[in-house]
């Protein structure tokens, strides 16, 4: 049985060993803050394990965020430094240069460029003030492949790798996060629709299938394991001809 008490503590002990060991003492974690419950959950961990002083969140909308509020208010809740970088004009640009190059953008260019853009964002602010920024994914996601390669799938640590939607809530709580960090429905900030919509299922069916092996609807545990198939090259490590 998950035991949300117990995996919080040793994911803060685990955070605080791999900086003890990722090279000066006062390097901070990076953080993007979407409000949402991954990056809120990853980011009071860090707290946690190194400090207030030693985490930065980092907020990246594209343009107007409707829901950015979230994201202030947790910053404010945790008390951490925190820089706003708006990356609309430079998505825009990008996506003028490759129309400009004859190349038509598609639902693939415009739903993942601004996920790459926003992991620039965060190496750049990495590099500026040295330090390592967290991947906020969670298990759930990576099994279906509901990320961005080198996108929001990147990172320097990954302290909700092995966790599930519903178990990430649980530590969440434990933490002692306010449920509007932990419960604040998931959306993709582009289309508009919620992360359950653009899956065609619940995190709940999900978790379940995912942990129990159970999935009562068979054209859904059709659909997630087309979906994990599919998706495997982004949780593999990038092949490489070797001599």
């Amino acid at each position: 049985m998950f035991d949300a008490e117990v995996v919080k503590n040793q994911i803060i002990e685990w955070i605080a060993d791999y900086f003890q060991n990722s090279g000066s003492p006062e390097i901070k974690a990076i953080i993007g803050i979407s409000g949402g419950k991954d990056s809120s959950v990853a980011a009071a961990l860090c707290v946690e394990a190194l400090g207030k002083d030693r985490v930065l969140g980092v907020l990246i909308p594209q343009g107007e965020q409707f829901d950015i509020d979230v994201a202030y208010e947790l910053c404010e809740t945790l008390d951490i430094a925190y820089v706003e970088v708006n990356i609309k004009e430079s998505v825009q640009a990008l996506y003028n240069e490759i129309s400009g190059a004859g190349l038509e953008l598609n639902d693939v260019a415009t739903f993942n460029t601004p996920a790459r853009l926003r992991m620039a964002v965060l190496y750049a602010v990495s590099g500026i003030i040295g330090g390592r920024v967290a991947n906020t994914g969670n298990f759930s996601e990576d099994w279906v492949g509901y990320s961005t390669k080198f996108g929001d799938s990147a990172g320097d640590f990954s302290p909700l790798t092995d966790l599930t939607v519903t178990e990430v809530k649980t530590v969440g709580k434990a933490l002692g996060l306010a449920p509007k960090f932990i419960d604040k429905t998931p959306i993709d900030g582009l289309s508009g629709k919620t992360d359950e919509d653009n899956l065609g299922f619940t995190y709940e069916v999900l978790d379940r299938y995912i942990r129990e092996g159970v999935c009562e609807d068979e054209k859904v545990k059709e659909r997630i394991d087309r979906l994990h198939r599919m998706n495997q090259h982004k949780r593999d490590p990038m092949p490489g001809f070797r001599l």
